[in-house]
């Protein structure tokens, strides 16, 4: 049995977009990754539009069994936030319209989970989604690796290819191991109101 799963790093400018097919235990698959660009320079309902048609495209073409987005943090830049905030409400339309189950993980959550640390650099990232989808070369820009990195996280979830398919907690890669732990981490951020560590 597989599961398909389509991440998407929110961006304006230039939006994450990767599909990976998880099996049984840790088996990987990837299925397609590209980063949907808008010029900054364009009218913002416009470039929007794009983003969205392109993350419905997506869905249509690829037929994901759930989606996993990043989960927006406020960021000095308030423009770049506010963009990033407003694709990956466009991703969450697109998988309530869809009918798909979706998750939001935080970029310390996503990095544990394929680095084993919450705060590896981008560079570490992209080379160890490589590794994992055993590809030639590491996935560009680090948008196309982002999503592909969330879309590896949410895989790695229990009802995914977790302990619900036979994968029990000491069976699971110390990558693994750390992504639960910034899991339970974030949640207890959430609860306390004080944030996570992220990128």
């Amino acid at each position: 049995m597989s599961f398909r799963i389509l991440g998407v790093d929110p961006g304006l400018t230039r939006c994450g977009l990767g599909v990976v097919e998880a099996g049984r235990g840790r088996q990987l698959r990837l299925v397609d990754v590209a980063v949907a660009r808008t010029a900054a320079g364009d009218d913002p309902a416009l470039r929007l539009l794009r983003i969205a048609d392109e993350i419905d495209a997506w869905i249509t073409r690829l037929s994901p069994d759930a989606v996993a987005v990043e989960r927006v943090f406020a960021q000095h830049n308030v423009r770049t936030v506010t963009g990033t905030a407003q694709v990956a409400g466009l991703a969450m339309v697109a998988a309530a319209r869809a009918g798909l189950p979706l998750a939001l993980h935080t970029p310390s959550e996503v990095k544990a989970a394929v680095t084993g640390h919450g705060r590896a650099e981008k560079a570490q990232v992209q080379e160890m989604v490589r590794r994992l989808l055993n590809l030639d070369a590491a996935p560009t820009p680090a948008d196309a690796a982002d999503a592909l990195a969330l879309a590896i996280t949410h895989a790695w979830r229990a009802h995914a290819v977790g302990t619900s398919h036979g994968t029990s907690t000491a069976q699971q890669t110390a990558a693994q191991r750390a992504w639960a732990q910034a899991e339970t981490r974030a949640r207890t951020a959430r609860r306390t109101g004080r944030p996570t560590a992220s990128r």
